[in-house]
């Protein structure tokens, strides 16, 4: 298992857009793909986990990927939320 702590940069936070985008992404993936957020913990490939969790922007969450292409997804999904989700 690989994880990453990464900010929410895009002016919105993870509101249906962009939370769009970083599922889709994730969903390329065959790991197990999920971030947690305070005490919470989201699935990443989930549009209604990743709203659930009320991530706003500048917000810090920790990305956790695990399975046999970890590396991959959380170099990829790194990129996608460091250029702000499409926004």
């Amino acid at each position: 298992m690989v994880s990453r702590k990464v900010t929410i940069k895009n002016p919105t936070g993870l509101h249906l857009r962009p939370a769009g985008i970083l599922c889709k992404e994730a969903m390329q993936f065959k790991s197990l793909i999920t971030f947690t957020f305070g005490e919470n913990t989201a699935n990443a490939k989930s549009v209604l986990s990743v709203l659930g969790a009320c991530v706003k922007s500048g917000d810090e969450i920790e990305l956790h990927c695990d399975g046999e292409d970890e590396e991959d997804a959380l170099a990829a999904l790194v990129t996608v939320i460091e250029n702000g989700l499409g926004e």
